[in-house]
């Protein structure tokens, strides 16, 4: 899941080196935190949090098979 968080962002972003996804691993939840560039992070929530919203939903559905929740959190 880390992978994908980090293969969407990095073709969205202008500055690709700097996208940083660190994962924190509960019993039942997983949560994505997700750094990027200050002049990236307009393009990462989209207009009114469109694109943060598809991106949410994406790995929504990628966590079905792995009976977890997964949470992303937008970090600067």
């Amino acid at each position: 899941m880390k992978e994908l968080v980090t293969y969407i962002v990095t073709r969205l972003v202008d500055h690709p080196d700097d996208v940083e996804v660190s994962e924190i691993s509960g019993e039942r939840t997983t949560v994505f935190e997700l750094r990027v560039n200050d002049e990236d992070l307009g393009k990462v929530i989209g207009r009114g949090g469109k694109t943060a919203k598809a991106i949410r939903t994406v790995l929504g559905a990628a966590s079905v098979s792995a009976e977890r929740r997964v949470l992303l959190e937008i970090v600067n």
